[in-house]
This record gives structure tokens, sequence and C-alpha cells, in this order.
């Protein structure tokens, strides 16, 4: 039970770092919005290539969100049969 507790706090920290990421690719999409409403397109250009790199680390967090996933539930079906 201690390997799926632990499964899980290490899950919970990977879906707060999703959530703050989330936020900060729609807090960076607004400002993006509002430059590009401006005329230097070079500011506009560095908010673009920030949120892709956001977007892909998103990404890499997500795929390790769904290999923990997978983990929390393989640890809880092996103990399972021992709490019958």
């Amino acid at each position: 039970m201690k390997d799926f507790d632990q499964l899980v706090g290490s899950q919970l920290q990977t879906m707060e770092k999703l959530l703050c990421l989330q936020s900060e690719i729609e807090r960076c999409q607004q400002l993006k919005e509002q430059l590009c409403s401006f005329p230097d397109e070079i500011k506009c250009k560095e908010i673009e290539s920030e949120i892709d790199f956001m977007k892909d680390e998103l990404h890499m967090i997500q795929k390790v969100f769904e290999k923990q996933t997978e983990e929390v539930i393989l640890s809880y079906q092996a103990v399972l049969p021992l709490r019958k």
C-alpha cells in the first residue's frame, strides 16, 4: 500500500505541474493576442515561440501523467487481492 500511496502522491505533483503549465499557456495566449494587435511582430513571435515550448513541455508532462496512471492502476490491482 505504501508504493500505491507514493505513486498517487507523485501523480498529484504531476497534475499540479500540468494545471500550472496550462494556466501559463492560457495567460501567454492572451498576451499574444494583445501583442499581435501592435505593429511590433518581434514580440509576438517571441510569445508564440514561448507558447510552443510550453505546449511541448505540457505534452511531455501529459505522457508522464499517463504512465503514472498506469502504474497507479497496476499498484492498486496488486494490493486489491490483499484487502479481500
